[in-house]
């Protein structure tokens, strides 16, 4: 992650990941035009004073801005001119420095220095500021009277409340309903059973969930739901949960672009990720240039003129720019306003025609001490504070599915189109003179999802402590930082994106387990839910929902350092969920750690020689996981391609800790018939099958395609000599020889990739998931079979007990 940087420069960034790490890589920042147009570049000072001043206060709190006064119009008039005031101001500053003539003459190399497309941006830009203008003609006001017309927006007729149940909305229980039909004869086909003998109880409840991780797990993600679709999987999932980059996966997948079809979606990536997101010339194009900018434009005007309060950040930029590449189909004329509302995918769900999407982000709960301190005349000391936070810090979570808006933590929702309006006491009132702003667009959600960059001060750490301790004298430094990690977690040096909060004034009506600072804020501040855990396996299963399978696909930046599956365990025991196999996941590899921790017990140890060490315990680790790349997987010491686990229902009667859930399917042994034994068991529980993206030296060539060739704006980006370091990326045109942990262009800051490179990728997650096939098929016939025999003996005994009843005359 960057925290500071110039607009353009190509200064070494340090990617995600302990083996990462180390190295270092030339890129553009991810969102330097977005940071650069909002105004939130800053020096270092500036960023260590505004790190002290957010330290101890809610993320919701942090970024609060005054609330206006719906009484007064002038207010508002006065308010929102300054809005758009300021926009216009940080406009002319990107305008004036770009364009500026004050660029330093160094003869013939100015060519080489500043960029052709500079020419260009001070008038585009200056296009871009008329359109935001709200003058009568330009596109923000045409947005804005469109706004308050149902004809276009509909929901804006529509009265909303909140709805305060645990239980799932009408609208997914009936799509359930609906989708379990289709899934009879899907499943018919997948296990080679006839139709006429699946008994629609017998089904399992299949979900698919794709992992955080950017363009890398949009584009694993891809391959790996590809392969499931190929191999008839897929038409049997009910759920499908993505975060970060699997969300935008799931958008894409749901929209006029892919039209539900995967080789669609492949050759979608390939046409637009050739440029990089914050690429002046093509974003600041589709911005000004119809069609494409009222519908990337829409949801930034709608919000700042219609949201008292609404705040305009990083976030928000970011979501617009990732829209502007990912949501224009090749040619551009072809963007849909249909794939600009969440709510819109209703219709690819009609009589259960496709799995319902979920779509995940979180909210960062930072408690500080309430105001009773205050008057006793008492300030809380920062030891106090440290305290609380590290007892009660929290992450709620929030799912978005095309139906509702919920979060479990409140037991509460609103329907998907009323995103983005502001609730009272659980109405949203609806009068003529008064009609709330449209649905928010899919733009600023994309962003929301997809926010890795407004993570902890502690995340940020944690992705460069490999290096720092690889470093020699810097073990005390390392030692020092890890002291204060409980201080680190409080503060975030991005801020959140808000969007309205729906249950404000809602105390008296939710449990009592709600912090306060839900009934106190206009606003909630979401991030990518990568922050909480980087798989979304919490939304599926919420009760209700009553998962039996979970297909995982893993396309973390460390997925072997970082076993997400393990942090469920709590989750599960805290929500009182049965079923969920304890301990799944990568073991644990104490090497490096325990090894640190058995080298400070010795206090008479150096830094120096600390440092030392640890560099050398982890050159011989990394040595030994270079050597075992492409052997098999070693049982209980290493994971592969495909690993199962399956949880059980059976009631402790002690409160002792319960023992790991046993992994099946073990590749050392021949004789897998135990597995079938423990899915088939009266008390087997959740079913997970958990797919890495890890190395597969046996991954088959792509078969070669025909090329695709660049748009213009693209080929003028590889001339570019300021863009010469991110187009001289390695290709890897064979899925066998690409390593995620080790190639740079799959970062997770990484936006660009060639069509070589997703060819790749997607070969590479197709090939992993071959591998695990037939486990997988194994798994949902074993799932099938137990529902079936639970059944039979059900009605069995059902039988009896009315036999047994039965008096004849």
């Amino acid at each position: 992650m960057l925290l500071q940087a110039p607009l353009f420069s190509q200064r070494p960034l340090v990617t995600m990941g302990a083996a990462r790490a180390s190295r270092l890589k030339w890129t553009v920042p991810p969102a330097a035009l977005a940071a650069y147009t909002a105004g939130e570049w800053s020096h270092p000072g500036q960023s260590r004073a505004r790190f002290t001043a957010s330290k101890a206060r809610s993320t919701d709190e942090e970024s609060q801005k005054s609330k206006l006064s719906s009484n007064s119009s002038d207010q508002e008039t006065k308010d929102y001119g300054s809005i758009w005031t300021n926009i216009a101001q940080r406009l002319d500053g990107v305008k004036q420095t770009v364009g500026s003539g004050d660029w330093v003459d160094v003869g013939s190399l100015t060519n080489y220095i500043i960029p052709d497309w500079t020419r260009f941006v001070p008038a585009t830009v200056q296009k871009l500021q008329r359109e935001l203008s709200l003058a009568p003609g330009s596109l923000a006001d045409d947005i804005w009277k469109e706004a308050h017309d149902p004809d276009i927006n509909p929901e804006i007729l529509r009265d909303a409340k909140v709805r305060v149940s645990g239980d799932l909305c009408p609208e997914e229980q009936e799509f359930r309903r609906q989708r379990s039909r289709k899934v009879v004869k899907a499943l018919s086909s997948y296990l080679n059973i006839p139709e006429d003998e699946i008994h629609p109880d017998d089904v399992p409840i299949i979900a698919v969930c794709g992992s955080g991780g950017g363009l890398r797990a949009l584009v694993a993600g891809t391959g790996s739901y590809l392969a499931a679709q190929e191999a008839g999987l897929w038409d049997c999932v009910t759920y499908t949960a993505g975060v970060s980059g699997s969300c935008w996966l799931q958008t894409l997948y749901h929209s006029s672009i892919a039209q539900r079809d995967f080789e669609k979606l492949v050759d979608h990536l390939k046409n637009r990720l050739g440029v990089h997101i914050a690429f002046p010339p093509a974003a600041l194009d589709l911005l000004t240039t119809a069609p494409t900018n009222k519908f990337l434009l829409s949801g930034f005007v709608e919000k700042l003129k219609g949201d008292p309060g609404a705040d305009f950040g990083l976030v928000d930029i970011y979501g617009m720019l990732l829209a502007a590449r990912l949501l224009v189909p090749r040619g551009e004329l072809g963007v849909s306003d249909r794939d600009f509302k969440l709510s819109n995918q209703r219709t690819n769900l009609v009589n259960g025609s496709h799995p319902l999407p979920i779509y995940t982000a979180v909210r960062h709960e930072i408690p500080i001490l309430d105001e009773s301190n205050e008057k006793a005349k008492e300030q809380p000391t920062p030891e106090q504070l440290m305290k609380k936070s590290q007892e009660e810090a929290w992450f709620q979570w929030f799912e978005f599915t095309p139906y509702e808006f919920f979060c479990e933590e409140l037991n509460a929702g609103i329907p998907t189109w009323a995103l983005g309006r502001h609730f009272d006491a659980g109405r949203s009132e609806v009068t003529v003179d008064n009609l709330p702003i449209p649905e928010v667009r899919v733009p600023n959600l994309m962003g929301v999802w997809g926010s890795a960059f407004c993570a902890t001060l502690s995340h940020y750490y944690k992705e460069i402590r490999p290096l720092v301790k690889g470093l020699a004298g810097f073990g005390g430094i390392d030692s020092l930082i890890q002291g204060k990690n409980q201080d680190l977690i409080k503060v975030h040096p991005i801020d959140p994106a808000g969007i309205p909060n729906y249950v404000k004034g809602m105390k008296d009506q939710l449990p009592s387990s709600c912090p306060e600072s839900f009934f106190r804020n206009d606003h909630l501040r979401l991030m990518d839910a990568g922050m909480s855990n980087n798989l979304p396996i919490y939304p599926l299963i919420r009760p209700g929902r009553d998962v039996d399978v979970i297909v995982a696909f893993d396309a973390s930046a460390d997925v072997k350092q970082e076993n997400w599956l393990s942090v469920v365990d709590g989750y599960a025991r805290q929500r009182g969920i049965k079923g969920w196999p304890v301990g799944a996941g990568w073991p644990k590899d104490a090497s490096i750690e325990d090894a640190e921790s058995a080298l400070r017990e010795s206090q008479n140890t150096t830094d120096k020689e600390l440092s030392e060490k640890l560099a050398h315990a982890q050159k011989e680790g990394a040595r030994d996981n270079k050597q075992a790349t492409g052997q098999k997987p070693q049982g209980g010491t290493d994971l592969g391609y495909c690993n199962v686990w399956v949880g059980s229902t059976e009631e402790r009667t002690t409160d002792e800790e319960p023992p790991p859930s046993k992994r099946l399917f073990d590749p050392q042994s021949e004789d897998h018939s135990d597995a079938d034994f423990h899915l088939m068991r009266p008390d087997a529980g959740i079913a997970v099958v958990y797919f890495p993206l890890i190395p597969n030296p046996s991954a088959p060539d792509v078969p070669p395609k025909p090329e695709i060739r660049p748009r213009a704006a693209a080929q003028s980006l590889r001339q570019d000599a300021s863009q010469t370091k991110d187009q001289e990326m390695p290709l890897a045109p064979r899925p066998g020889s690409i390593d995620p942990d080790v190639d740079d262009f799959l970062s997770t800051w990484n936006f660009i990739y060639t069509p070589e490179q997703i060819d790749s990728v997607v070969g590479l997650a197709r090939a992993n998931f071959s591998q695990g096939e037939e486990q997988t098929r194994r798994v949902v016939r074993a799932v099938y079979e137990r529902k079936k025999s639970d059944r039979l003996q059900k009605e069995a005994q059902e039988h009896r007990k009315k036999m047994e009843g039965f008096v004849p005359l």
